[in-house]
């Protein structure tokens, strides 16, 4: 029996407006039952064979705005926009509870690094894996996409190039359905190369890569296909691929409502959705857990939430030390237990970058940003920054820092609790929320902010944020949001990801997660209790952790 597990395994960092926390509150008399911190435990997803779950059916979901593009591996994408293309693309990879990584065979009977000088991959593409149009997955498609996303003509609008960037070229192999990828450089992660794989067509050059599934997708190749795109009613429709050559889909179609985070339970409770994800308070659990035939699944997820500051030249925050002095004022012990308190026993702050407790590799690493509000009045004293009755001032300027928040209260919370802190080190803050539809685009991108708010959905390998995220070149910032780097950082980055040897790797990652809390590059919060509601007879759907999800099996109980 072939299986599909592509869903979970993402090969980059998306952003995302929030993630599964909770704030205390009142609710109802429910026992709610923290759950653990630590991520690669376990799966809650109700597993049912086959046998079990029934022919056909609609999976009715929700994302909170509508896909910019349907690229997943555009700048302008996000982790919605995965979440609904996943059913619907291929990959080399599945993965388990623990993280565990195999060939997905659906779409590559092999992925072999035969050679280490020169890096080299070879690939072998399933014989039976055709794009929807009936054309064959080949070599070509593998090739045309490292060319789109290795950084080499910066007119590709990429969110990523790690990996691709390290490639010299690709050429065929024995068939067309082989491919043989070798590497100019090292690099420590090349499992995560083709997940996704897009066909060449939308990977050709810039224009059709922008262009080519900006309004739907044409062409795909998953047991999926997007078959509704319904602007005026929000809705997207993906219906079985009737080209798929694995294990029939068990569900007929998938819909997803395109509804505020605010009113997706609502809809659960009206049985208009069959689950919602994440919930973001502990009402929310408790309003979940008390409606009739949904439960609520939990394995912490590879995401967190953290404060970006903006570094750009011009900024208030450009002064590294002052970035430093202004995150030694915020109290994240007050925040991860105002948030995570019964959701989680004994919430702590996650002081790590790019591994999350209970990774291998986690370590702490944030001691140049501890809280220690005295330590932060004296650096900012000594940075000319002086007290003027409540907030400090520099040349007539005041220390005055916009804090950019989706429109979610438990954002809105972390917000105002920063918003305290810094008060007390004669910092004002501004809150300034803004709704989902609009944020990253608006807001993020061209980097309208001082601080910012919003979780990074994470990928299963961890070194490939390090080149996306911390690194920085000025005239590609890919997802460097808050323009903040170093040469010394991106050398080490360099290093890092050419790494082979696994501890060797750790040990590097570790120094530069240091450099990168030691720049005041941005503040981790926590990370994800996980916490999914979901209909009760719904099968082999709900809280993933770090697994893929199997999309030919996910159903309803017969």
């Amino acid at each position: 029996m072939t299986t599909t597990c592509v869903s979970r395994l993402r090969r980059v960092a998306v952003p995302m407006l929030a993630l599964t926390l909770a704030l205390g509150g009142c609710g109802s008399d429910t026992a709610i039952e923290a759950g653990t911190g630590e991520i690669g435990a376990t799966s809650d997803i109700n597993p049912k064979p086959r046998d079990q779950v029934a022919e056909g059916g609609n999976l009715r979901l929700a994302i909170p705005n509508f896909p910019a593009t349907f690229n997943p591996v555009h700048v302008d994408s996000d982790g919605y926009v995965s979440d609904v293309t996943s059913w619907t693309l291929p990959g080399t990879l599945t993965a388990d509870a623990a993280g565990n990584l195999e060939v997905d065979q659906n779409y590559f009977t092999s992925m072999e690094l035969t050679e280490t000088e020169p890096q080299t991959i070879v690939y072998t593409i399933n014989p039976q894996a055709v794009w929807s149009d009936g054309s064959p997955i080949t070599w070509e498609d593998l090739r045309s996409q490292v060319g789109a996303l290795s950084g080499r003509d910066p007119a590709f609008q990429v969110s990523a190039t790690q990996a691709y960037s390290s490639v010299e070229k690709v050429e065929r192999g024995v068939d067309d359905r082989q491919a043989i990828v070798t590497f100019a450089e090292h690099y420590a992660e090349w499992k995560g190369l083709f997940n996704p794989l897009l066909p060449r067509q939308a990977t050709a050059n810039p224009q059709v890569f922008d262009d080519f599934y900006r309004n739907d997708m044409p062409l795909s190749a998953g047991p999926f296909l997007l078959t509704g795109i319904d602007r005026a009613e929000q809705r997207l429709v993906l219906s079985r691929n009737p080209r798929w050559w694995g294990d029939t889909p068990k569900l007929e179609n998938v819909t997803y409502s395109i509804l505020d985070a605010s009113a997706q339970l609502g809809a659960l409770q009206n049985n208009e959705l069959d689950a919602v994800e994440p919930l973001s308070t502990i009402d929310e659990i408790k309003t979940a857990t008390d409606t009739p035939g949904v439960k609520v699944r939990r394995a912490p997820a590879n995401s967190y939430m953290h404060i970006t500051f903006n570094g750009a030249p011009g900024s208030i925050l450009a002064d590294e030390k002052l970035r430093i002095a202004v995150s030694k004022g915020i109290n994240r012990q007050v925040i991860a237990t105002a948030v995570q308190n019964g959701v989680v026993t004994d919430p702590k702050p996650l002081n790590n970058h790019l591994y999350l407790v209970g990774q291998a590799g986690y370590q702490d690493n944030a001691e140049s940003v501890s809280f220690d509000p005295v330590e932060a009045g004296r650096m900012l004293d000594e940075l000319g920054w002086r007290l003027n009755g409540d907030v400090r001032e520099k040349d007539g300027r005041k220390l005055e820092i916009r804090d950019a928040v989706p429109q979610n209260d438990v954002q809105v919370q972390v917000a105002t609790i920063v918003q305290q802190n810094l008060a007390d080190i004669g910092v004002k803050l501004h809150i300034e929320t803004y709704p989902g539809t609009t944020f990253f685009n608006g807001v993020i991108d061209p980097g309208n902010f001082d601080i910012a708010q919003f979780a990074w959905n994470k990928s299963i390998f961890p070194l490939g944020a390090l080149p996306q995220i911390y690194a920085y070149d000025p005239a590609n910032k890919l997802s460097n949001h808050g323009r903040i780097g170093s040469p010394e950082l991106n050398a080490l980055i360099e290093e890092t990801i050419a790494e082979l040897d696994p501890d060797k790797a750790i040990e590097l990652a570790n120094k530069a997660d240091r450099m990168i809390f030691e720049e005041g590059f941005s503040l981790p919060i926590v990370q994800s209790a996980g916490a999914v509601a979901v209909r009760e007879n719904v099968a082999n759907y709900g809280a993933f952790g770090l697994s893929s999800a199997v999309y030919t099996d996910i159903g309803f109980v017969k």
